[in-house]
């Protein structure tokens, strides 16, 4: 599939999500088989724009190409500002995010509140897409709630627009994370646009994936909390979607080196102190399906020195594996 000029080598993707898909998770989801990889959401408000954190969230460097940034906001004009500014800064593709469901973003009439606004949502996909000269894609929801699923409507405005490609989150607004993705209202978009489509929500094995794309017709699949702890998920998804067959597991080996590079990569990219407090997450995530991965958890919490930190999750994700493999003996 292509995305304005860019042909993307892959369908699976990662989904943006604040908090989680920083510089060194997006290098590590690309190097294990992300055919994309948006940013954490950049909000565009002027006045948070110089702040440490949203610097860090527009950090590309070391990057492959296309670079995807994306943005969040109510006001169009803001919204065309923040999308300028990130293609100055190396940006060369903008995602606009009208799905995020969480009440701080709601609140502000941004993320995915902006759907019960249709005449505002075209302000702002006409906006941004005139502002820049590089393509500009969008992120939903099936709607703001059960009663009006409206992504039909949203998709036809964004691909008048001129939106690049659209990916829809299976749940309404009012759902957040709640309940069981549907992805009936995917097939019904894909009925009516031309653009990509990317199917998103509880996507979490490779068999989801095909069928997914087979019942709905979507061009690729967007991974978001599948991903969390399992960076390989985007290579074992494709290689089944290429070949029909499953990749085998990750070794141990292969597990504690994806992981304690990732961490190490936190270590340096936010520093030390905070770089320890941000890895404790992501620990708990590669330790979470396995045995002894909560106790193990708990240890690592009480853990500030970087180095120590290193040592015991190494010593955690070998535990935990070699016990993984006693029991299914």
């Amino acid at each position: 599939m292509r995305i304005g000029d860019y042909a993307i080598p892959g369908q699976v993707f990662l989904a943006p999500m604040a908090g989680v898909t920083d510089r060194p998770f997006r290098l590590l989801a690309r190097q294990l088989g992300a055919a994309l990889a948006p940013s954490e959401m950049v909000a565009s408000n002027p006045a948070l724009r110089e702040t440490r954190q949203s610097q860090l969230k527009r950090d590309h460097r070391g990057e492959p190409s296309p670079r995807v940034v994306q943005i969040a906001g109510a006001e169009p004009q803001m919204m065309a500002e923040a999308a300028r500014i990130n293609v100055d800064e190396g940006a060369e593709i903008i995602d606009i995010n009208m799905g995020c469901p969480a009440k701080k973003v709601c609140r502000r009439m941004a993320g995915s509140a902006l759907l019960a606004d249709e005449p505002l949502v075209a302000s702002i996909l006409d906006a941004v897409v005139e502002a820049v000269d590089v393509p500009v894609t969008l992120k939903i929801r099936t709607g703001p709630s059960a009663a009006r699923r409206n992504a039909v409507n949203i998709a036809q405005l964004a691909e008048s627009a001129g939106i690049a490609a659209l990916a829809i989150h299976g749940r309404t607004r009012d759902q957040r994370y709640q309940g069981q993705a549907e992805h009936d209202t995917l097939a019904a978009v894909r009925e009516v646009i031309d653009i990509p489509l990317i199917g998103n929500g509880d996507i979490t094995t490779p068999e989801q994936a095909r069928a997914l794309i087979d019942r709905s017709g979507c061009d690729a699949v967007m991974i978001g909390r599948g991903a969390q702890g399992r960076p390989w998920i985007f290579g074992e998804i494709q290689h089944f979607l290429d070949t029909g067959e499953r990749l085998e597991p990750p070794t141990t080996a292969m597990v504690r080196d994806w992981m304690l590079g990732h961490l190490a990569a936190l270590h340096a990219f936010y520093g030390e102190h905070q770089g320890v407090r941000i890895a404790r997450k992501h620990i708990g995530w590669y330790l979470q399906s396995l045995p002894g991965g909560e106790r193990w958890r708990q240890a690592l919490v009480a853990i500030d020195d970087p180095k120590q930190q290193l040592k015991t999750a190494r010593a955690a994700i070998v535990a935990a594996h070699q016990e993984r493999l006693a029991l299914s003996a």
